[in-house]
């Protein structure tokens, strides 16, 4: 139990995916204008990268390794995700189409996320068993939704504030990004 708990605390805090590893950039600087946007972008992260862990664990060890096909793991693993994929968008088209509008291309995006396909990746590299995948994925896509949250509320707040012309825009949000990085550093000490 307490290396699970490791693996979590691990994958969210210290090695954040965004602000430690710088994957699932183009999803965490588009959608987090809105709070409510990038909670929901996270929602559906959290949706696949958790199912895709558990989905590529399985297929990994019952089925890539015992046949000798390992080399496999990078086209199926893209796959499994797509497949995953596109049943979020349809979900969220069904169930909730004002989120559905509001992620717009990003919600097709997370198919070439590369968060989510390094997290599967990330899993077999590290040994991982099922379960140590499965954690590690979720606390990851938690992980993910923390900071694209943390940013948009950022960036809603830096709307209201002047901000010189030079930095409008994309390079303030750069800026804060990287101080987001370095603040998400002082985790490291913690594991």
């Amino acid at each position: 139990m307490g290396e699970l708990l490791i693996i979590a605390v691990g994958s969210a805090l210290v090695n954040n995916v965004v602000l430690s590893q710088f994957l699932g950039i183009c999803p965490f600087l588009g959608v987090s204008k809105k709070v409510e946007t990038a909670a929901g972008m996270g929602g559906a992260v959290i949706f696949v990268i958790t199912i895709a862990s558990f989905v590529t664990g399985l297929i990994y060890e019952f089925l890539l390794e015992p046949t000798g096909f390992e080399y496999l793991q990078t086209i199926v693993f893209i796959l499994v995700i797509a497949a995953l994929v596109q049943f979020v968008e349809m979900f969220l088209k069904k169930v909730m189409p004002p989120l559905y509008q509001a992620l717009g291309v990003y919600l097709p995006l997370i198919t070439t996320n590369c968060a989510v396909l390094g997290v599967a990746l990330n899993n077999v590299q590290y040994e991982y068993n099922i379960l140590q995948g499965v954690v590690n994925g979720f606390a990851t896509a938690v992980g993910f939704t923390i900071s694209i949250v943390i940013m948009a509320g950022i960036r809603e707040k830096i709307e209201c504030n002047d901000v010189t012309p030079a930095f409008k825009g994309t390079p303030i949000v750069l800026v804060t990004a990287s101080l987001m990085a370095i603040a998400f550093f002082g985790f490291s000490g913690l594991i």
